[in-house]
């Protein structure tokens, strides 16, 4: 990937690794746009970056995507890169109830935000010369979290689409990248100061090296290994992960 002279949109950017792959972009030359269902909400973001652009946008509503698209390509002709990283983690019993709200929302914020946000761009990055879209998956994509089940499930679904994705582009122009995080320090899951988490800093700047080296896959920190579970036995895998992290202090 170009690592400087783009125009980059970015689904989330209030705080988290959106917030922090924002900032370094920015760093680099690069013009950035954040999103988020709130400005205000993003305006720590954009008062210790001057430069960054604020971009009121909900995912989940597919008349906001189509709104901002128009607006974005309209005001920024020279946008080339969509960071699909917006997305919501919540704690969810599969042995007990169905909570209706919080399925339908992780549906639609994971996978359909990102489904939609790269249909209602594509037709203008394919016109752009170093056309990027990145996917922000999961590492529990491969290895689900038992307690993070529907999650784990988007994640995994998002891979799947990414590599579809990637195969439908690849005569395009567009480049399609994989960010697969293992679990990091963010406000994900209550986890700014959890142990077992990779620190955001060097997850960031170990993710930054690899979009400088062109993979097409991402994966820093404990992912390489979780990522190459998927197989006959994963099974035990995924227990023995799984009786790790239960063994620790609760999750959210």
């Amino acid at each position: 990937m170009r690592m400087t002279g783009n125009t980059i949109f970015i689904t989330g950017g209030g705080s988290g690794i959106g917030r922090r792959l924002a900032e370094e972009f920015h760093k680099l030359g690069n013009t950035v746009l954040i999103s988020g269902r709130r400005l205000d909400r993003l305006k720590d973001t954009t008062d210790a970056n001057p430069g960054i652009v604020a971009v009121e946008l909900d995912v989940t509503d597919p008349a906001s995507i189509a709104r901002v698209a128009a607006d974005l390509t309209e005001r920024y002709p020279a946008l080339n890169v969509l960071i699909n990283n917006a997305g919501i983690m919540l704690v969810d019993d599969i042995a007990g109830g169905l909570d209706e709200e919080l399925l339908v929302s992780t549906i639609a914020t994971n996978i359909s935000g990102p489904i939609r946000m790269s249909a209602a761009l594509a037709g203008h990055l394919k016109a752009q010369q170093n056309a990027v879209i990145v996917n922000v998956t999961s590492i529990l994509g491969f290895v689900p979290l038992v307690p993070t089940a529907i999650y784990s499930a988007t994640k995994a679904a998002l891979h799947s689409y990414t590599l579809s994705q990637r195969y439908a582009l690849r005569s395009s122009g567009i480049r399609v990248v994989e960010l697969a995080p293992p679990w990091v320090r963010t406000e994900l899951l209550n986890s700014t100061e959890e142990e077992r988490a990779m620190p955001l800093e060097a997850f960031i700047e170990q993710t930054m090296a690899q979009f400088a080296a062109g993979v097409d896959e991402i994966l820093v920190g404990d992912a390489p290994a979780m990522r190459a579970n998927p197989g006959p036995d994963e099974g035990a895998f995924v227990t023995a992960f799984n009786d790790l992290v239960a063994s620790g202090p609760p999750l959210g």
